[in-house]
């Protein structure tokens, strides 16, 4: 930002004594830690100066598109200030279904290695998309797999820093997970998309806005949900007490309702 406050990732920064920021003029500054947030491993930092700062604004990550061209910055390798290409492979990409920690990384194959982690991801209006974060690898190198935060969900977490000092997370209050044909047959449905309501949590804003037991939600304010990280991504970028239109599909009918997010209680 303008006045010198830094998105990065919290490995980047995790377990260092002191931080330093290196700009493109070559000049170097001491930076101070505001927050972090290692569940969605972003970090915010801020550096000082009477002057403004050179800055990047945020896009919109629901709007990108699939096979859309974006450029991945970072310093690989220590090659100060690399750019390279690829597109949008995948959106809300689950790198682990099954270690109880949903992500949603946007997925490009524009080249990340060890130093791009907490670089921008930007599209080619050079709007930020993304914070660089991850790669999937069996050498350690890059080999067609790299992983982003979506921007709006960085930014929802850096914003939650500034102004509460920890992360506000809203939640639905349901258990559930994906559809396919075999989980289809299992509760005697025909759809293969969306995400399945196995339970509810009592007094939760799902509870209380009327989604039930059987229900397989759709879309969320008007975003289609075909798995759940496509669920929990967009509501990474939610508050507890935001209202979310939800889309299920019940008895063979869709209903849109209103649910209030509650607080998760960590």
């Amino acid at each position: 930002s303008p006045d010198g406050h830094i998105i990065t990732n919290n490995h980047v920064i995790a377990n260092a004594s002191e931080l330093t920021v290196t700009l493109n003029n070559n000049k170097t500054y001491t930076a101070q830690l505001i927050g972090t947030d290692p569940k969605t491993d972003i970090a915010l930092i801020r550096i000082d100066s009477d002057d403004e700062f050179p800055y990047v604004t945020f896009g919109d990550s629901n709007d990108l598109k699939i096979g859309e061209w974006v450029l991945a910055v970072g310093n690989p390798f220590n090659l100060t200030s690399t750019v390279t290409a690829g597109i949008v492979s995948a959106k809300a990409r689950d790198l682990n279904e099954f270690d109880g920690n949903p992500q949603s990384f946007i997925q490009t194959d524009a080249a990340v290695n060890r130093g791009n982690s907490g670089g921008a991801l930007v599209n080619t209006t050079g709007e930020l998309i993304g914070i660089n974060t991850a790669i999937t690898s069996e050498t350690g190198s890059y080999v067609g797999y790299a992983f982003a935060v979506p921007s709006n969900n960085a930014r929802k977490v850096i914003e939650d820093i500034m102004e509460f000092g920890d992360v506000q997370r809203g939640i639905l209050g349901i258990t559930g997970g994906n559809l396919n044909s075999e989980r289809a047959q299992e509760f005697g449905i025909d759809e293969t998309e969306g995400v399945y309501v196995a339970g509810l949590e009592v007094g939760s804003g799902a509870d209380k806005g009327g989604i039930e037991k059987g229900d397989i939600i759709q879309e969320l304010d008007g975003l289609k949900v075909s798995k759940f990280s496509d669920l929990t991504g967009y509501l990474g970028s939610k508050r507890p007490n935001d209202v979310v239109q939800v889309k299920v599909l019940r008895n063979g009918k869709y209903r849109s309702i209103p649910v209030t997010l509650v607080k998760l209680e960590t």
